[in-house]
């Protein structure tokens, strides 16, 4: 069959797709991506087809980033909506248009923020599933705020009628076919309520474009290491944040080496045991690693899990806090404030999930769930059986 990915440009929600796509050439089928193809480029496989759709959308996420990333709270979400999602469908429509008439798929698989797909598919007639990079918006996430889920209601309802379809309908972030959910019911913490095309397949795992060469000789076998990221969104608001950091590594000196992934200009000097980078080859790290501190994305943490390493999560905006408690009711790990955490607040919760068996275990029970998941493979199998 031929299989087109509608995604944004960013790379959390590029990723399961590349390892899904990778399982499906395997088997025999075609399969191609749109999306703005400049960024495509740099997060696709060099051999993976690109359909352009919505570049002036996709060229002005940089500038849109510097405005977004000092964005909390309701204001973070309205800004998404507004100024991101709802621009990027209508910005992505007619290339993606194109891209169906000229790739022809069988099935378009759309994730779940890349709304142009749905729009696409459902009025040529043409079956979807969605990719739900992350698990935040299957939680309810809006239950304890009714206002902000009539709003959010609301961008989609005026997005519907603008391309002719008239809500409450349906949802084009959900596929009433098949939703690809790359986590577990272990970490999202929901056993019961989900229908049946409802695939919790895990995290999928791609190849990633190359990173800069990493000095895996200045890894200490003496101390217990430990990754610092806040992911590639959101380094520059981390400033107050890499300042606790470089204080907890300070106290945490004789058994514990800090590897940090950040822009030195935004960090400083650091001491000799910590270990700065601009950025890292995450997924081969991990192995080396006895525990992580993040923004809570969902991304990393479902990298970090997928290892069995316990967590420190620290969420900024959006679903980070969701997924943070995800971790923290799973018993994976603990959570701080990003924006107020001292360095002895973030020193004595990096102890608690080293020292603490208890962390490591559930960390484990999680991993467990997530290889018996069968990520790529069994998103490809749940794909194969739509047609």
């Amino acid at each position: 069959m031929r299989v087109l990915f509608t995604v944004p440009p960013l790379a959390g929600h590029v990723n399961p797709t590349v390892a899904v796509g990778a399982e499906l050439a395997a088997r025999g089928h075609e399969v191609a991506w749109t999306g703005p193809a400049a960024a495509l480029a740099r997060l696709l496989p060099p051999s993976a087809r690109i359909l352009p759709a919505g570049e002036e959308a996709g060229g002005g996420y940089a500038t849109l980033h510097e405005r977004w990333r000092d964005l909390r709270g309701v204001g973070a979400l309205r800004f998404l909506w507004e100024e991101a999602l709802v621009p990027l469908a209508r910005a992505m429509v007619p290339g993606v248009t194109l891209a169906v008439h000229d790739f022809a798929p069988d099935l378009l698989v759309a994730d779940q923020q890349a709304l142009a797909g749905p729009l696409v598919a459902r009025r040529l007639g043409l079956p979807w599933a969605t990719s739900a990079s992350t698990s935040a918006e299957l939680t309810r996430p809006f239950a304890d705020f009714p206002k902000v889920g009539e709003w959010v209601a609301g961008q989609i309802s005026g997005l519907l009628a603008e391309f002719g379809s008239r809500p409450p309908d349906w949802d084009p972030r959900f596929s009433d076919r098949l939703v690809l959910v790359f986590s577990t019911p272990e970490l999202v913490g929901v056993r019961d309520g989900f229908p049946p095309h409802h695939a919790f397949v895990g995290p999928a795992f791609g190849a990633r474009p190359p990173a800069p060469g990493f000095p895996w000789q200045r890894l200490d076998p003496a101390r217990r290491r430990v990754l610092v990221s806040l992911g590639t969104l959101n380094q520059e608001a981390g400033g107050r944040f890499y300042a606790a950091v470089l204080g907890a590594a300070e106290r945490l000196a004789e058994e514990v080496q800090l590897v940090l992934a950040a822009p030195a200009a935004l960090v400083g000097s650091v001491p000799g045991h910590v270990l700065l980078q601009e950025s890292v080859p995450q997924l081969e790290l991990l192995p080396h690693l006895d525990a992580v501190v993040c923004h809570g994305g969902h991304n990393t943490v479902c990298e970090a899990l997928a290892y069995g390493l316990p967590l420190v999560v620290a969420p900024i905006r959006d679903d980070q806090p969701i997924v943070a408690r995800q971790v923290v009711e799973a018993g994976a790990g603990v959570r701080v404030r990003f924006g107020r955490t001292r360095a002895e607040e973030l020193r004595d919760a990096i102890t608690a999930v080293l020292d603490d068996p208890g962390h490591r275990r559930s960390a484990r029970r999680i991993q467990a769930s997530f290889a018996a998941a069968g990520g790529a493979a069994a998103a490809a199998d749940r794909l194969e059986k739509l047609l």
